[in-house]
């Protein structure tokens, strides 16, 4: 996306040299000062000495909006100069500086940072409410549409204003723009790709993707969606993770109790299909070995006993036969 950020091609002084040299200017200005009331005090209608007086306190003035100009930048940090609300440029560049001191300097970060949302509750493509939460890492990568692409008023409702909440507020109007806009965008990228996926696979359906195993695939989604909502802002996502799923309390009992009855269910199919190949493997070595002729009747009474034995959840307990199989 064309971005109007550029680099301040202005005046821009060491702001070590800056400092003595407006620590010397001060220093004569204050000794011009001093010998101009040196001499009205001489000769009250000395005119050497009102003019001395009078260049004195320019010097002075002109001194004092020096110390205005100057500007420390850390690694990660950039300066944004504005000249009357003309947009000059941006200063990324570390280090000490002095600038014209009529230059607005609007501190920006460029340091990655995160944001861990609270869940959310909304409701998937099948429409059951669920609670979902994320966690983002982003930075500022366009000074220019960070500062002046989005606005930064406050869409508080005054109804909402309470008598113990006035700091709280106080400190979100103080938010800055883009910071409040990640949060919102966030809510909203992770609502829409909440809502177009499942929770998970219901019963007696073949769905690929759903939120619950979706993993990197549903990361990178929402990651794609913050980072189309957020370009206009001049922000980076580096990454957006699903940090927290659940369903709604409403119904999380409910689909506790339907997981658990797949589980069992997934397990009794596994400990059948165990048992008649055990089965299986007993009728076909007792024929192989001659062990015992046994006809379908006892075939079927051997497969009926060993599928409960197997199968059942109580120990079994034997039973001695000491007459014939017949009796």
């Amino acid at each position: 996306m064309e971005t109007k950020e550029k680099v301040f091609s202005g005046t821009k002084l060491n702001g070590i040299m800056m400092l003595i040299f407006n620590l010397l200017i001060l220093i004569a200005v204050i000794a011009l000062l001093i010998f101009g009331i040196n001499k009205t005090d001489e000769n009250p209608n000395s005119v050497l000495g009102v003019v001395c007086i009078i260049l004195a306190l320019i010097g002075f003035v002109k001194n004092l909006i020096f110390w205005f100009g100057f500007m420390q930048i850390e690694p990660n940090e950039a300066r944004v100069l504005l000249f009357f609300g003309k947009y000059r440029g941006t200063v990324k560049e570390n280090g000490f500086f002095w600038v014209n001191p009529f230059f607005s300097k609007k501190k920006l970060t460029l340091r990655a940072r995160n944001l861990d949302a609270e869940p959310i509750k909304v409701n998937d493509r099948k429409g059951n409410p669920i609670m979902i939460g994320q966690v983002l890492v982003w930075r500022v990568v366009d000074t220019y549409k960070a500062s002046f692409e989005i606005d930064n008023t406050s869409n508080t409702p005054p109804a909402m204003i309470e008598h113990n909440s006035i700091h709280a507020e106080n400190v979100q109007n103080k938010m800055k723009a883009y910071e409040n806009f990640v949060k919102v965008q966030s809510d909203a990228a992770l609502r829409m790709v909440a809502g177009m996926y499942s929770y998970d696979n219901m019963e007696n359906e073949d769905e690929k993707l759903t939120l619950r195993s979706g993993g990197e695939e549903i990361n990178e989604i929402l990651e794609r969606q913050l980072n189309e909502r957020l370009a206009i802002a001049g922000i980076e996502i580096m990454e957006a993770r699903v940090n927290y799923l659940a369903y709604a309390p409403e119904i999380a009992a409910v689909m506790l109790r339907r997981q658990q009855a797949d589980a069992i269910i997934a397990a009794r199919e596994k400990i059948v299909d165990g048992a008649v190949g055990m089965v299986q493997h007993a009728l076909r070595k007792l024929s192989q070995e001659k062990i015992v002729e046994l006809d379908d009747e006892r075939k079927a009474a051997m497969v009926s006993n060993l599928l409960v034995v197997l199968c059942g959840d109580e120990r079994a307990t034997p039973v001695v036969n000491t007459g014939t199989i017949y009796n």
